[in-house]
């Protein structure tokens, strides 16, 4: 009889012991789900933000639409460099819209070419984003007004990093537009980067047919 009793006495303490031991580890689960979800509620989402808002001075070489509604963002590449571009919506735009980032030509900037694409497919219903490359315009490092195929690569891909953070965009529907050199960017991009279901490269001539035969093809044998 002493041993059932004291085997139940060292059941007992065992169920004791493990129910504390489970209490333990539900406290400390759920103190530290509340330290994350408090620290989680301070990461902002991405690194993608929109500029201190200031009154807007249109600086573009193209009208400005009064059917868009336009501000600067900042965002990172992968390579940690900050690029700067205009995010164009339609006005009165619904929620899951299909967005588009628009880079080139080469050695532009989005105030001229890539802006006025954006802009106005932003008339047509897109959620638009026209970005100045890594070292070109108000996007940063140095040297500047150099191009790096890697980089400017990445460019693009970061811009749809951008887009698919904005909950009015439709993640399953965003596009590029790669006008003139940075045609051939946006086509690099879209080869590795899945997320991107359309793309145009708006291209004014064969650069191969160039380099051979010269630009309309003035370049002769002789």
């Amino acid at each position: 009889m002493n041993k059932a009793h004291n085997s139940n006495h060292k059941v007992g303490q065992d169920n004791r012991h493990h129910h504390s031991r489970r209490d333990f580890l539900k406290l400390t689960t759920t103190s530290a789900l509340a330290i994350g979800a408090e620290s989680f509620s301070h990461v902002p989402l991405g690194k993608a933000q929109s500029l201190p808002e200031k009154p807007e001075k249109w600086d573009k070489t193209f009208p400005k639409s009064d059917n868009v509604h336009h501000k600067k963002v900042s965002f990172k590449n992968r390579y940690g460099l900050t690029l700067v571009a205009d995010l164009y919506q339609p006005k009165n735009a619904q929620k899951n819209l299909a967005a588009i980032a628009v880079g080139g030509p080469f050695g532009a900037v989005k105030e001229q070419s890539s802006g006025l694409y954006a802009q106005t497919m932003a008339e047509r219903g897109f959620v638009t984003l026209a970005f100045d490359p890594s070292y070109t315009g108000e996007s940063g490092e140095e040297p500047r007004n150099v191009a790096s195929p890697d980089i400017n690569t990445e460019d693009f891909s970061a811009a749809v990093d951008y887009l698919s953070l904005q909950l009015f965009v439709d993640r399953e529907r965003i596009g590029m537009i790669g006008i003139c050199g940075w045609g051939g960017m946006a086509l690099n991009a879209v080869a590795v980067d899945k997320r991107v279901k359309a793309v145009v490269a708006s291209t004014m001539y064969d650069m191969a047919r160039v380099m051979s035969k010269g630009y309309n093809d003035r370049v002769t044998l002789q």
